[in-house]
């Protein structure tokens, strides 16, 4: 990344501490106000990820920087015997702990507070690894990237969906005018942290994508990489394995 995006430009703290104050003050509301700011189209984009790890007959499955749960409870759908969603917010997590209690999925998903650059697991430990909308979070790319690649067994799926910038005109006009200008309003509107929709909406134009990301995908030691853009390039599945 060319710059460090933060939540609140606090120098004297980490991005992870602050990252993880700014879920927690936005966890109560996150998942209605991300249906509002992405029409629900990042239902169906979820949903194209469970697909892919499907395929993969997955038993164990770790979804990093899980947030309320959305995709490791989708994840369900796989028959993967475990489902491990992990996050540095506990208030994330407790949000997701009650979706997960109300539809009686506690024996399959565990909600772990923990680092993205830390994984508390073993080598060659998951089937499948996914991340959705995660990853421009991480303090260290490429520390975080190399973690999920030494707890994924050889030949397990690693899937990522994150924010992009269509290339195309008039895609591209258009995604620069809602993220700076309309995400941050409805941020504003309907969140208590002023600062967190606009720290999403730079962050997503800060992060790599697309052939930049894939590269740095091979350079941490994933194999073969492929992105996929979704709706006219406002996100990017990321596919690879070890």
């Amino acid at each position: 990344m060319s710059e460090k995006i933060t939540p609140y430009n606090d120098k004297n703290r980490s991005k992870k501490d602050q990252v993880a104050e700014m879920f927690d003050t936005i966890s109560g509301n996150y998942d209605g106000l991300n249906r509002v700011i992405s029409f629900g189209i990042d239902i169906k984009w979820r949903k194209k990820v469970v697909k892919l790890v499907h395929k993969t007959n997955p038993e164990k499955i770790l979804d990093v920087a899980t947030g309320t749960g959305d995709l490791a409870i989708n994840l369900c759908k796989t028959g993967a015997l475990e489902i491990i969603g992990l996050d540095i917010s506990a208030g994330m997590l407790n949000v997701g702990k009650d979706k997960i209690k109300a539809k009686d999925l506690d024996n399959i998903i565990s909600m772990v507070q923990a680092d993205s650059e830390n994984l508390p697991y073993t080598d060659n430990y998951f089937d499948a690894i996914t991340v959705a909308f995660g990853v421009r979070n991480f303090e260290n790319l490429e520390k975080g990237l190399s973690e999920i690649l030494r707890v994924l067994k050889p030949g397990g799926i690693f899937v990522i969906l994150e924010t992009s910038i269509p290339t195309k005109t008039p895609y591209k006009q258009g995604y620069k005018f809602y993220s700076t200008k309309i995400l941050p309003l409805i941020g504003k509107l309907f969140s208590k942290d002023r600062s967190a929709y606009s720290y999403l909406s730079e962050s997503a134009a800060a992060f790599p994508y697309g052939e930049s990301f894939n590269n740095i995908l091979r350079k941490i030691g994933f194999i073969d990489v492929e992105d996929k853009p979704q709706t006219f390039g406002v996100a990017t599945i990321y596919t690879a394995t070890k």
